[in-house]
């Protein structure tokens, strides 16, 4: 099947939606000191973006099944860069557990990626995206991106000064 953007379930956008939720989910029990104040005085604009691009993000890579599995061509590097981006979110949050949980923990940069924790998801659905030539889930990624990349860079501004 070689046409664009087909409806089915992806079940590359469910492992990716877990690998994204879950450590979101322990989160909420692990905030860093203060969050509240910051969260509190986010950009209402930025805000909408993020919340409507987490929604259309969330139910745009599970209704097309572009993102699943397909044989190896030179085209499957955009996925194995995809995942690669998700595995180092992984990596990001692991290490934010370990550490002393603070703001500026929680804003670091990973391997040279500014505000990794909102960053690297943005990136690997990007390239999801690509993966899958689905243009959708392209302009969904970039209004996240907009606004979650964006919040996470003024948190991170707010904790410099």
């Amino acid at each position: 099947m070689n046409s664009y953007m087909n409806f089915g379930f992806s079940y590359v956008g469910l492992v990716y939606l877990v690998m994204l939720m879950v450590p979101n989910i322990i989160w909420t029990r692990y905030l860093p000191e203060g969050y509240e104040n910051y969260s509190k005085n986010e950009n209402k604009v930025l805000l909408a973006f993020e919340r409507t691009g987490e929604v259309l993000v969330s139910a745009v890579c599970l209704v097309f099944s572009d993102f699943n599995l397909r044989p190896w061509t030179a085209w499957s590097w955009w996925l194995v860069g995809s995942f690669f981006l998700m595995v180092l979110y992984e990596v990001f949050w692991i290490r934010y557990f370990r550490s002393s949980r603070s703001m500026k923990d929680f804003y670091s940069s990973l391997l040279g990626v500014p505000v990794a924790g909102a960053t690297l998801p943005v990136l690997a659905f990007l390239l999801l995206a690509v993966y899958g030539k689905n243009v959708i889930l392209g302009v969904c990624v970039v209004i996240l991106g907009v606004g979650h990349i964006g919040i996470h860079v003024a948190h991170r501004n707010e904790i410099v000064r």
